[in-house]
């Protein structure tokens, strides 16, 4: 299955604009309840505002608020990253760790997020289950669940870990291309056609 996406999407990537852990992490934070399109207009003055975890510690809450105003929630995404700027500083010398607990530690930090920073920025295999690689999912007919863990071992016990990451690229762009939420178009699925997808729910 992952072969038929890899020759659909052979560049497929983290959708974030990001350079290096820190960027990363804090974008990963910002896309909660937003698209990362929406992301990636604010993060170009954010990141030029504040290039380090000590910049963003020492920000103004309310310059934040207005930096981040377009994502919407701007008053909880600006307390996410004035304690996540404090935390990389205070316990990790300014620098984003590279282990998954350490990592949700930090304000803002779930699984998901953690995963995307380890397997986009570290090179660590990690499963990202967002919206779409959970419909996928269960539309393949690898998992019945909605909980995002079991759906991440669900995944982790077919495929082997080096298409952990780029594989989840795969099935988002996927998603968000071709197998949509209410009107999948099915017609143009190269799964379907390869007799890989049983249209679970559809």
């Amino acid at each position: 299955m992952d072969e038929e996406l890899g020759r659909v999407y052979p560049q497929a990537r983290c959708s974030l604009d990001h350079d290096g852990p820190f960027q990363l992490l804090v974008a990963t934070v910002l896309s909660a309840q937003t698209t990362d399109a929406r992301v990636n207009t604010v993060t170009p003055a954010l990141f030029r505002r504040c290039p380090d975890a000590a910049a963003l510690a020492g920000s103004r809450r309310e310059e934040l608020e207005d930096l981040l105003r377009p994502l919407g929630f701007q008053r909880a995404k600006a307390g996410h990253l004035l304690g996540l700027g404090a935390g990389l500083c205070e316990r990790f010398g300014g620098e984003v760790p590279r282990d998954r607990e350490a990592l949700m530690s930090l304000p803002g930090v779930g699984r998901k997020t953690a995963n995307v920073v380890l397997g986009n920025a570290f090179g660590v295999p990690a499963i990202t289950v967002d919206t779409h690689v959970g419909r996928l999912s269960r539309r393949l007919g690898w998992t019945t669940s909605k909980n995002p863990l079991r759906v991440e071992k669900d995944i982790a016990d077919l495929w082997e870990p080096t298409r952990w990451t780029d594989g989840c690229h795969r099935l988002i762009a996927h998603g968000r291309s071709v197998c949509a939420a209410r009107l999948p178009r099915c017609s143009e699925c190269v799964l379907l056609e390869a007799g890989l997808c049983p249209q679970v729910g559809v």
